[in-house]
């Protein structure tokens, strides 16, 4: 019975490391050179939290919390390409499965290494 539960843990704890850090195939992983292209006919979203946005963020980003993108999503027209990205890629993975499964999107592409690694214009507030 031991070695059952033992072995529960182990596959969910493999499960979640994968889920994490494994590139779904519907999100483009994109360089920054590669997102400077395309970003500015695309709709920029942050999903930074609003101190981290205020901070400094990409020229022309809104600011769509990860924290609030389940109530704004409808702000996210599916039919139009979406960048995203937050201070490392993890939020903006999660922000794509999001709009992926509950609002339909199919054009979704998210910054290499998020926002620390940009070196890009910014604004802060």
């Amino acid at each position: 019975m031991e070695w059952i539960l033992w072995g529960l843990l182990f596959g969910l704890l493999v499960f979640f490391i994968v889920k994490r850090f494994i590139k779904p195939k519907y999100l483009t992983e994109l360089t920054q050179d590669d997102f400077i292209k395309g970003y500015r006919k695309a709709q920029l979203i942050d999903v930074r939290e609003p101190k981290e946005f205020n901070g400094g963020h990409i020229l022309g980003a809104r600011n769509i919390p990860m924290s609030q993108l389940r109530q704004r999503m409808n702000e996210v027209r599916p039919d139009q390409a979406v960048y995203l990205y937050c201070q490392s890629g993890a939020r903006s993975r999660q922000a794509a499965e999001i709009l992926k499964k509950k609002r339909g999107c199919e054009d979704l592409n998210h910054l290499k290494g998020g926002f620390k690694k940009w070196t890009g214009k910014i604004k802060k507030k």
